[in-house]
């Protein structure tokens, strides 16, 4: 992003291991229009403005791509992570997603059907393509007038999913786990402040460090298991469902924030993979 607001971040941690590699390293804004060609590689860092100008970034990536530069994550991997609908793949290949139903447009008459879908009486609505829980509701049973017209507003003509609200995730959050080169790294824990369900820290959340369970680490290193091509980098976020087991909401292989801070070697563990990963390319 040209200004990334009030957005955290902390990328420039991984600059320093990158030099000690022989890397060097200048950060550039991804509607600028640089000659791709004059870099060695380009990693999707903080473009947190994209899903407002989806095509257009898709875009600029193929535009990488067809450059002498190596794009990470490779561009068919930010082609299928660009809409959640890559979670039906995911819920193929047979590990646990939160349920999901999936509409193409808004219509008021479908939304009792949303609650007896997943029989519950909360459910969150939220677009295919987007970051930081914008344009996400929490629906209650029933659905009133002045919401239904705001819902409306926002989804008219426009893909979404709907899933059932979980309960877990305002006393425990969610937990998310990094991958570098189908490699664990790191984990946190993120709670969202009393009274939302958005974890973010933009939105008041409280990011701590954890060790993940043994069951939640074998389960993400199934799901990253499943990725081809394999990413360099990634983040899954994982919810308990009230039945205990650990369910997937999102895969972040486009621009997620690492969370390098909260290790203290997952910078560096995150420069080697890179570099590691050029490496193999430019042996080919």
């Amino acid at each position: 992003m040209q200004d990334p607001g009030d957005y955290v971040t902390d990328y420039h941690l991984s600059f320093e291991p990158m030099k000690k590699l022989g890397w060097e390293v200048v950060t550039v804004a991804w509607r600028s229009g640089p000659d791709w060609n004059q870099f060695d590689a380009v990693y999707i860092c903080t473009p947190w403005d994209y899903p407002e100008h989806a095509s257009e970034f898709m875009e600029v990536l193929a535009a990488i791509d067809a450059s002498s530069a190596v794009l990470y994550n490779d561009l068919s991997i930010a082609r299928w992570n660009l809409e959640k609908t890559y979670l039906r793949d995911v819920e193929a290949r047979g590990d646990d997603i939160v349920p999901s139903t999936w509409y193409d447009s808004f219509d008021a008459a479908d939304v009792p059907g949303y609650f007896k879908e997943h029989k519950v009486d909360r459910v969150v609505i939220k677009p295919t393509i987007g970051a930081n829980a914008k344009d996400t509701f929490v629906l209650t049973n029933p659905v009133g007038v002045d919401q239904l017209r705001d819902l409306l507003k926002t989804f008219s003509g426009r893909r979404f999913s709907v899933q059932p609200f979980i309960e877990n995730i305002q006393s425990e959050g969610e937990f998310s786990l990094f991958f570098f080169n189908g490699e664990y790294s790191h984990a946190i824990q993120k709670i969202p402040k009393a009274g939302d369900f958005r974890v973010q820290e933009e939105h008041g959340g409280d990011i701590v460090a954890v060790s993940p369970s043994t069951d939640l680490l074998e389960i993400a290193h199934t799901v990253f298991s499943h990725i081809e091509p394999l990413p360099v980098y990634g983040r899954g976020d994982w919810v308990r469902g009230p039945d205990g087991r650990f369910l997937l909401m999102e895969l972040e292989l486009i621009e997620p924030s690492l969370y390098l801070r909260t290790d203290s070697g997952a910078a560096s563990r995150f420069a080697a993979a890179f570099n590691q990963r050029f490496e193999e390319f430019a042996g080919k």
